[in-house]
């Protein structure tokens, strides 16, 4: 590891990455086969789990969830959020796009495109406001982005997202569509239920991310937590990630393949917001001036969700076999393919970046 040095521009940042995180979108494609597999050759499968649950939400899911979400935040280096701090337009921007456009964008999409199916469109609004806390850093380091400015924004959305992420689906599924005219989500929940899943999801595995992080480095110090301990435990986010899809392609196995119209429809808002989000964080950081690995930092934190939050609040909500389930389900189908997309947009307009600022940066 070095720290203050940064790979040459022509350096390819694939080859940084293991076999399994370059094949990622392979692994995610036989992951929702293997659920449709599964589903239909296991009768009643949906019946056992959803017999195995607590509070509405199914145990199995629920530890796919955490397993996967649990080393990538073990990642975040939660000492570097002064970095953040010191460089207020990356900072004001981040907050913008991911607090303001972005759950705006979503929400207008879905209406405009999705006029007619409430449950689609209640469940691409949920995506909407669950903001990126995982998969960002993958497609950050495949573009060679500022591998610290993406740790920082992730670590700050993780924590914005716990106190915010409640209050912004109330507003968005209820108080906005009521000013509007427009129908109303009529959410059988309170605010506190949607921020007890939050909770769950989210804020289990933070905190056990950030005890890791303090208690690894006090115990054996920063290169053998960062060189010994996360490679171990990284791979376990593929592993429930997949784990994750499986079961829930094999529980929405049946709408998947019987409406496949309809997973069409809930496709191409998707497209359109993943396409404009990133969009939007490239120009706002050639607006700034920020370089390069900044911008590409605030364009693909801007640009990601959180599907998996969005599955698990809307799993918790509206069921496991909801269409805004699906919604969710959908989302990972999407942006998986699209981000690597936009991976190599940015690589191919890197020269056009001013080069680097000078700050603290640390790469493995």
């Amino acid at each position: 590891m070095s720290v203050g040095t940064v790979p040459p521009r022509q350096t390819r940042p694939a080859a940084r990455l293991s076999g399994t995180d370059r094949y990622l979108p392979v692994w995610i494609g036989a992951a929702m086969v293997g659920g449709l597999l599964l589903g239909r050759l296991v009768p009643g499968l949906g019946e056992w789990l959803g017999a195995v649950e607590v509070d509405g939400v199914s145990l199995p899911i629920a530890l796919g969830l955490l397993v996967m979400m649990y080393p990538v935040l073990a990642k975040v280096r939660y000492d570097r959020l002064d970095a953040v701090v010191a460089d207020r337009r990356m900072l004001i921007s981040s907050v913008v796009l991911n607090w303001v456009v972005g759950p705006a964008l979503m929400f207008a999409l879905a209406w405009a495109l999705l006029p007619d199916l409430p449950e689609y469109r209640t469940g691409l609004i949920i995506v909407g406001l669950a903001r990126c806390i995982a998969m960002v850093i993958i497609w950050n380091d495949l573009a060679c982005g500022d591998r610290e400015a993406a740790a920082v924004l992730v670590a700050l959305n993780s924590v914005f997202q716990v106190v915010a992420f409640a209050a912004m689906g109330w507003f968005y599924l209820s108080v906005l569509p009521g000013w509007l005219g427009l129908e109303q989500a009529g959410l059988d929940v309170s605010p506190w239920q949607i921020g007890r899943s939050v909770l769950i999801f989210l804020g289990i595995p933070l905190v056990a991310g950030w005890l890791s992080r303090v208690w690894g480095e006090r115990a054996r110090g920063r290169a053998w937590y960062e060189q010994e301990l996360l490679p171990r435990v990284a791979p376990w986010a593929l592993y429930g990630l997949l784990f994750t899809i499986v079961i829930l392609f094999a529980l929405q196995g049946d709408q998947v393949t019987s409406r496949p119209w309809d997973v069409a429809r809930i496709a191409v808002p998707l497209l359109a917001y993943f396409a404009l989000m990133w969009g939007i964080g490239v120009a706002a950081g050639l607006v700034l001036g920020l370089s390069y690995e900044r911008t590409t930092a605030l364009a693909f934190t801007a640009a990601g969700n959180n599907f998996e939050l969005a599955i698990a609040v809307a799993i918790a909500t509206f069921g496991v076999t909801s269409g805004q389930a699906l919604a969710g389900v959908v989302g990972p189908l999407i942006e998986v393919p699209v981000l690597v997309g936009l991976v190599y947009v940015a690589l191919a307009l890197r020269d056009r970046f001013p080069q680097r600022e000078n700050t603290p940066h640390v790469r493995t």
